[in-house]
């Protein structure tokens, strides 16, 4: 009977000390980036198809909220959310620029209040010897007359650029790749990676949609395989937590 319990506590205790180790990819950012309630569909979030390109050994926990800039995550608490819960060795994924860049939202955040924001968050992660990734954020869909996709991204793109730079952290530039996906899809096909809608079509949406921002089921996917395909090309080492296909 004593060896019974020392053998069903030593199993107890490690698989408490595997729960805490286990780790844990924290997706931080805005609405391109979120969880959707059913509602929203098929509006998705990358996030979301984000989540099964790893093995049972990840965690993907998406804090990302709607609405949300490097201000505001950090006044309402979220980051201290993050703060607080990340371990040692876990990744967190940050992309901010829709809500920092808008003038007339109170989410605004200046280049300068959001370069400090995103160098805050660098060095907070670290201090936690976890690992940071910054992303610029996602494209929107625009296109001029000629057909040519639009950056309503640039200064505040760059400025992620400028902090990966300045932080030595690994950068992966959603913006230029995400343009440069839509440039190829063309002004027209590209809206079938964003959330348009004919009236009628989906129930939660009776009047029709015509988002140029927030992306259905299949645009979700793509921005997120572009995000999986620059970890593989960077060698960062959380490539190695892919799913591989069992021959």
């Amino acid at each position: 009977m004593k060896k019974y319990i020392s053998i069903l506590l030593a199993f107890t205790i490690m698989s408490f000390v595997s729960d805490n180790t286990k780790l844990t990819i924290w997706l931080i950012g805005d609405s391109t980036m979120s969880v959707k309630e059913k509602s929203a569909y098929p509006e998705t979030g990358w996030g979301m198809p984000f989540t099964v390109f790893f093995d049972s050994t990840v965690t993907i926990n998406n804090v990302a909220q709607n609405g949300r800039s490097t201000k505001s995550f950090i006044e309402e608490g979220r980051w201290k959310n993050v703060m607080d819960n990340l371990h040692a060795g876990d990744y967190t994924l940050i992309q901010f620029g829709h809500n920092d860049e808008v003038k007339t939202k109170k989410t605004y955040t200046t280049p300068e209040e959001s370069s400090n924001n995103l160098d805050r968050f660098v060095k907070d992660v670290r201090s936690k010897n976890a690992t940071p990734i910054l992303i610029t954020p996602v494209a929107r869909r625009k296109f001029d007359s000629s057909g040519n996709i639009i950056d309503t991204h640039e200064q505040y793109a760059q400025l992620v650029k400028d902090v990966a730079k300045k932080d030595t952290v690994a950068l992966i530039d959603l913006d230029k790749l995400s343009m440069d996906l839509l440039q190829q899809t063309g002004a027209e096909n590209s809206k079938f990676l964003f959330n348009y809608l004919k009236p009628g079509e989906h129930p939660n949406y009776p009047q029709g949609k015509e988002d140029d921002t927030h992306f259905n089921e299949l645009g979700a996917r793509k921005m997120a395989e572009i995000v999986l395909a620059e970890i593989k090309a960077q060698q960062i080492p959380l490539a190695k937590y892919v799913v591989r296909k069992q021959l």
